[in-house]
């Protein structure tokens, strides 16, 4: 089934204009911004993508490109972290439901902490995956960490969007180091439609100077922190130190080596779990092109254990089964599916988005 969307633009406090794209149904989870982002260009991401399908399953997914990215105004003259908030502000007022699940992917986390804390009445719920509260300079403690920082400004400033592979992978290195090529190269070319490079090391330069870590801790919303703990861009202890911070947070390990997380990674779907439970949608009716498939109980039970991120020897172990009994089950299950691969099962399983073709 194809995903949909729908895209409208809002104007932010100086007249920047904000793309805003929406889809799904039901409780809205509104993502705050993060660097990389562009709003029609995901829809086709092997990477974003699924995680349209994942969040818009059983909510309506609000989304939004930062301004001198995707779809926003390219040209202005603002791009402090000031004018993201205003940004932010922009688009939650245009979100018509009185309260809203609000999403902090890596730096989006910063903001998502700071609007929480001035609108509290807004925001039902508050969810922190690979953020941090403290930028690049600001947790720097040595010479070396800061010229790391600054020096990493500076590449981006050389080599962002740029056809050269050395510069290409040293940055899709950072964000999914575990990716398949074909994901390594549609994050190369996003960097190529998101922003110019000029933009993306101004914002990467500001949002060094982040510190919201102290104000964390004046959050009284309930908030799940998930943070993969071998993160190639945020370190794992920057998300330790956010859900200490925060009193009563649930703090989530996710074994990754990945900024983003990918669908075909067992950290996926434990992310999703976690998520589904902290928001109270893990009762949920299977999702129809399940029912539809005529799996057997022990098929959905072997599915099951595919979607929580066990690999085949796992399941054979609880299932006291041989891995190739495993493995032959589960092409009879894809089969029924009408996928080919087990990340398509795994993202049906936990939306009930029906996929003909390998994303």
């Amino acid at each position: 089934m194809k995903l949909s969307q729908s895209i409208q633009f809002c104007m932010s406090a100086d007249g920047a204009r904000i793309a805003v794209a929406s889809c799904g149904t039901g409780p809205v989870i509104l993502r705050a911004a993060h660097w990389l982002s562009h709003v029609d260009y995901d829809l086709e991401s092997p990477i974003w993508r699924p995680w349209l399908q994942a969040l818009s399953a059983h909510n309506r997914f609000v989304r939004y490109d930062p301004r001198g990215c995707g779809l926003s105004d390219r040209h202005v003259a603002d791009l402090s972290i000031e004018a993201w908030h205003a940004d932010m502000d922009a688009v939650a007022e245009s979100i018509e439901e009185p309260r809203f699940i609000l999403l902090g992917l890596s730096q989006g986390g910063a903001l998502a902490i700071s609007y929480a804390l001035r609108h509290p009445e807004r925001v039902s719920h508050l969810v922190l995956l690979n953020a941090y509260g403290r930028g690049g300079r600001v947790r720097a403690t040595t010479e070396a960490e800061l010229l790391e920082a600054e020096t990493l400004v500076n590449f981006v400033r050389i080599g962002w969007g740029r056809d050269n592979p050395a510069f290409c992978q040293f940055f899709t290195n950072l964000f999914i180091p575990e990716g398949t090529p074909e994901q390594h190269r549609w994050w190369g070319d996003l960097e190529k439609v998101t922003a110019t490079a000029d933009v993306a090391a101004q914002l990467l330069w500001n949002m060094q100077g982040i510190d919201v870590l102290d104000i964390a801790a004046e959050i009284r919303i309930p908030t799940l922190i998930a943070h993969s703990d071998g993160d190639m861009r945020v370190p794992f202890d920057e998300g330790c130190r956010l859900a200490a911070a925060i009193s009563g947070a649930r703090f989530v390990r996710l074994e990754s080596r990945n900024h983003v997380l990918l669908p075909d990674e067992p950290a996926w779907a434990v992310f999703q779990s976690e998520l589904a439970t902290f928001l109270g949608q893990d009762r949920r009716e299977q999702p129809r092109a399940i029912r539809e498939a005529g799996l057997t109980l022990a098929e959905q039970t072997l599915l099951e254990f595919v979607a929580k991120g066990l690999d085949n020897r796992a399941i054979a172990q609880r299932l006291g089964k041989s891995v190739k009994t495993v493995r032959n089950q589960l092409s009879t299950i894809f089969s029924k599916l009408g996928v080919h691969s087990r990340s398509q099962a795994i993202v049906m399983a936990l939306s009930g988005t029906e996929q003909s073709e390998a994303d």
